[in-house]
């Protein structure tokens, strides 16, 4: 054996992206990009699904179970003809047996859904102890209206209008963001003056009173 002669490390890949598939999904900015149509085909895809998945369950009275395993037969039967149809002109099918969601994706998504329960809470305990009588007036007209809309609509229809908002307000609002600022100050301007007007009216009341 050679004294020049030493034992090289193993070099290993330290990148991660060379263990994941090409189809994994492990772009936590993809569903803002579908939000933001940024993805066309898979927003679009996106409403169909939800505007189909709504007119089976919610106008022909179809059950979960029975349109989750009509989807299921239908992918089952496409993959198998897709597959198939693919080695009869030559072509390997791709490998999609590591296709998964990665597990950075998920703690995003937990992450994001415990950031909107914590900020409710707390906004809930921030009005009960605010000492502002226009602002408990607004939380509890919110929570009326809140109340009416599920009066009127069944939690599906509501979840299916939640989706619809979510691919058209936040699209509307980035491209009209300046505009939408700037009417929004005025407004807040206005209501600021209003409520300090009110607050005074009240007040010398008051002091007449008194």
């Amino acid at each position: 054996m050679s004294d020049t002669e030493t034992d090289s490390p193993t070099t290993l890949s330290t990148n991660p992206q060379s263990k994941e598939s090409p189809y994994l999904m492990s772009d936590a900015d993809s569903v803002k990009d579908i939000f933001l149509w940024r993805r066309k085909k898979a927003t679009a895809t996106t409403l169909l699904a939800s505007t189909a998945i709504w007119v089976l369950l919610d106008k022909y009275q179809f059950k979960f179970i029975t349109v989750a395993s009509w989807v299921a037969m239908s992918v089952a039967a496409l993959s198998f003809l897709w597959g198939n149809l693919l080695r009869l002109v030559g072509r390997e099918p791709p490998n999609l047996s590591r296709l998964e969601i990665s597990e950075e994706y998920t703690v995003e998504i937990a992450n994001s859904l415990r950031t909107l329960v914590e900020a409710a809470v707390r906004w809930m305990f921030d009005v009960s102890v605010e000492r502002d009588l226009f602002t408990f007036a607004g939380v509890l007209a919110e929570i009326f209206l809140l109340s009416y809309v599920g009066s009127s609509c069944d939690l599906l229809t509501l979840l299916y209008a939640g989706t619809l908002m979510g691919m058209t307000v936040p699209v509307t609002y980035v491209k009209y963001e300046d505009k939408l600022k700037r009417g929004w100050e005025r407004i807040t301007v206005q209501y600021t003056t209003f409520q300090e007007n009110l607050v005074r009216k009240v007040s010398n009341y008051k002091d007449k009173k008194t």
